[in-house]
């Protein structure tokens, strides 16, 4: 069989702390329609943010065993931040399949969107405190200023289903303040969650910046490494593609929810195992 006539039916795995991922999952059923998929909320153990780096990075290879071991994920995408910020490396040197994060991705497509040099990154105190982006910004090379504000809160009222109250509004004021004093022109949601607060967001900042997410740029790099030379291949079966969603917490809650946020495609979670 040739690269081109290859096929591999394994699924892309993603996994999150809860819902945000599901952005990303959302970029990945657009762009490979016929990827199987299998997803992971580990809403019985959010928000990830406030947690010890170290607590969060075993939390991210428990789930990764479980994808590539239980669930033969062909490549796995660590849809959440923390996680990524906590254990994307070493996880790339343990998992046995390629594992793709969503910071670098995040940062490529914030640099290329400034037009002042003057950027932002917002995510949970865990990722801004990682220095992740930080160091990410600055391997780019390129003469931008970076400001960073940690968003604490922000996970919660997304997984309450809460994007659009007073009361988020009135926090996105206070935590934002610093990216607007830095008078940036460009903001990366750098936490999966985040999109689903991007009027909030958009309102506090000012129409003129561009928020940024990383999902679109996350599925982009999945979809090169498929059809790459070193990556498992795509499927390219007839038979319609799986998408198994599972939660390590209320798993009605998880289907009710995001089902909303993701589209039909998510009618069914079943329970992790450590849940």
């Amino acid at each position: 069989m040739s690269a081109a006539e290859a096929t591999d039916d394994r699924p892309i795995a993603l996994f999150d702390s809860g819902f945000g991922g599901l952005t990303v999952a959302r970029a990945v059923i657009d762009l490979l329609p016929d990827e199987h998929i299998v997803y992971v909320g580990d809403t019985g153990r959010y928000p990830y943010g406030p947690r010890p780096l170290d607590e969060v990075a075993g939390f991210a290879h428990q789930i990764t065993r479980h994808l590539v071991d239980d669930l033969d994920a062909k490549l796995v995408i660590v849809a959440c931040n923390t996680a990524a910020a906590a254990a994307l490396d070493d996880l790339r040197g343990s998992a046995g399949v390629p594992v793709v994060g969503v910071i670098d991705p995040g940062v490529r497509s914030l640099v290329a969107a400034t037009r002042s040099g003057r950027i932002g990154v917002i995510g949970t105190v865990g990722t801004i405190g990682s220095g992740a982006y930080q160091g990410a910004v600055a391997a780019t090379g390129e003469a931008v200023t970076l400001t960073c504000a940690a968003c604490p809160g922000f996970v919660e009222f997304v997984e309450r289903d809460e994007t659009r109250s007073e009361q988020v509004h009135v926090l996105a004021e206070r935590l934002l303040a610093p990216v607007v004093e830095a008078g940036v022109d460009t903001l990366l949601l750098g936490c999966t969650h985040y999109p689903y607060l991007a009027r909030t967001i958009s309102d506090v900042m000012g129409r003129d910046v561009v928020l940024v997410s990383s999902a679109d740029e996350t599925a982009f790099e999945v979809r090169a490494l498929l059809q790459g030379p070193d990556g498992p291949a795509p499927r390219t079966g007839a038979d319609p593609p799986a998408r198994r969603f599972l939660s390590s917490g209320d798993v009605a809650w998880f289907r009710r929810l995001g089902s909303r946020l993701l589209g039909p495609e998510l009618d069914h979670v079943e329970r992790t195992p450590w849940a």
